[in-house]
């Protein structure tokens, strides 16, 4: 029989103090044969020790850890990010959808770099009380960043919104930042599964226009306005052509937006080809974001009162997108086919680095992003912790502009507030019969792409390892997706120990023993392929009605 237990790669056991001298001997195949996972673990160097060092460790950072799934011929967790548009319905002509079915890397990527995941952290996750993790998801690392950066001088965008680390009560009713910050809250369906609260964290995120669009023709500042514009962007992403949205004065825009002949309040709008406001002359684009559109996205720890699971205060990561530059049709076919051969001729990824302004994704957008140091403050990312983010939001086929949450936002005006998991229900992505959630379970095996959520399914699925689709009738996303108190804890204080160590080059999943359903290392010759009967097309958009 052959061993498939996990073993280090040959690049863990290079991440040792030979990484942080450019003068250090190379290790031997003696070294390679001999080396333990746990002293590999003991002496692998932290993110910013190795950053300081110039020194890289993965090349294939862009390559997440669950593209290192054992598919076993049946299991498809790749359809979730990996697509071909064959029909142009969006404007992303990555067309990668043959990654569902092998293990397309590069040489480098063959093998797995995310050795965080054949850790076992069973003694350090026993030896952290509920009661000290429960203080530790509870502390506000966020609230003094701004302060911090500008004392330092950074010379970067600078976090901007008030009030935060709390959350839900740093926005209205409708969604707007009470700050006068003009960032607004939507709520949207978690991406599967990574963003599945059973599955370490929670998060939220927030967009922002460019001040032309909360402006008035006369110059003059206006929710109105801002509310109409965001609506009209959300048509543009949902091919829809009329919308709900918070009550408006039709006087305030100066234009009869619902159609019926006057101007007065309304909660409705039509499709439209130019926004409105100072914003009127610039045309309003198909899926696509107007030039200077922001994102913000906390990701947080999974947060606990009393028996409810909510997002925590303490953030594991703060990040943020801005859309630097709007892009053509032709221009952004003509990126995605560079990044397609590049992909052909296996050269690794490139990227822009912009210093403290953050990384260029190649697609007009510029990304930044903050991570707990090993006391929990926020820090700034290195250059290859941030080159990690550039995967999902620059190079495959599943985005819209290179965004995942804002084309499943919850529709019309019920969608202007904190995200929400308790409003929505399991809707079906576009083109689909049943349910998101539960159309994952059934092609992935599990509630995550490792198979290892047993909470997940023990809850959702049968004996036999079909779907138990009459316990997820009629339930709502939250209690779908959130786990119990007790994995709650395990999760939060198993990712608590990567925090300490600092190393997240290594894998940010917050797992406690050994992943064994993970290759370490891709065989080409070995490894099992898809049939065509188990890939499929995908829209990440939502089928709400």
């Amino acid at each position: 029989m052959t061993d498939r237990s996990p073993r280090p790669s040959a690049f863990a056991v290079l991440a040792l103090p030979a990484l942080l001298s450019a003068g250090a001997a190379p290790l031997s195949a003696q070294d390679l044969a001999t080396a333990d996972t746990a002293e590999i673990m003991r002496l692998r160097p932290g993110s910013v020790a190795l950053s300081d060092a110039g020194r890289r460790y993965n090349p294939e950072a862009p390559v997440t850890a669950m593209c290192y799934t054992r598919i076993e011929g049946r299991f498809n967790p790749c359809y979730v990010c990996h697509q071909d548009n064959n029909d142009g319905s969006r404007p992303n002509f990555m067309q990668d959808g043959s990654l569902q079915k092998s293990y397309a890397f590069s040489d480098a990527g063959m093998t797995n770099h995310w050795t965080n995941l054949f850790v076992d952290r069973s003694a350090e996750v026993a030896a952290i009380s509920d009661e000290a993790i429960l203080d530790w998801i509870d502390g506000d690392n966020y609230s003094d960043l701004e302060d911090r950066l500008s004392a330092a001088g950074f010379p970067g965008w600078i976090p901007d919104l008030d009030g935060y680390a709390d959350a839900a009560h740093a926005f209205d009713a409708d969604g707007l930042a009470r700050d006068g910050s003009w960032w607004v809250a939507f709520t949207y369906k978690p991406q599967p599964s990574t963003f599945w609260p059973t599955n370490g964290s929670t998060d939220d995120v927030q967009i922002r226009l460019p001040a032309r669009f909360y402006t008035t023709a006369d110059g003059a500042t206006s929710r109105d306005v801002y509310f109409a514009n965001l609506a009209l962007l959300e048509m543009a992403f949902q091919d829809i052509d009329d919308v709900s949205l918070p009550e408006v004065d039709e006087a305030a825009i100066g234009v009869d937006i619902d159609g019926d002949g006057s101007i007065g309040r309304t909660r409705h709008i039509l499709r439209r080809a130019s926004y409105l406001g100072a914003a009127s002359p610039e045309a309003v684009q198909r899926m696509s974001y107007p030039e200077g559109t922001e994102f913000l996205h906390s990701v947080r720890y999974v947060g606990i009162d009393g028996e409810e699971i909510v997002p925590a205060r303490r953030m594991k990561e703060l990040r943020y997108m801005i859309k630097t530059r709007q892009l053509t049709i032709p221009e952004i076919a003509s990126r995605y086919g560079n990044e397609r051969q590049e992909k052909i001729d296996e050269n690794l990824p490139r990227y822009i680095d912009l210093g403290p302004k953050g990384m260029d994704t190649g697609f007009g957008w510029t990304m930044l992003a903050w991570i707990e140091d090993e006391e929990g403050r926020l820090r700034r990312q290195t250059n290859e912790e941030l080159f990690f983010c550039r995967g999902c939001h620059a190079t495959v086929g599943a985005n819209i502009d290179q965004t995942w949450a804002f084309p499943r936002k919850m529709p019309g005006a019920d969608g202007w507030r904190y995200i929400d998991l308790n409003a929505m229900t399991d809707v079906s992505n576009l083109g689909e019969e049943k349910g998101e959630i539960e159309t994952y379970l059934a092609r992935v095996g599990g509630g995550d792409e490792f198979r290892a959520n047993a909470e997940m399914i023990a809850r959702w699925f049968n004996p036999d390892g079909t779907v138990a689709a009459d316990r997820l009738a009629g339930k709502t996303v939250y209690e779908l997706l959130t786990p119990s108190v007790e994995r709650a804890l395990m999760l939060n204080k198993a990712y608590r120990v990567i925090v300490a160590e600092q190393s997240f080059l290594f894998g940010r999943d917050a797992t406690v023993t050994p992943l064994t359903t993970v290759h370490a290392a891709i065989d080409e010759a070995t490894a099992p392929t898809l049939p065509e009967e188990y890939r499929y097309s995908h829209d990440i958009r939502l089928d709400w009605d």
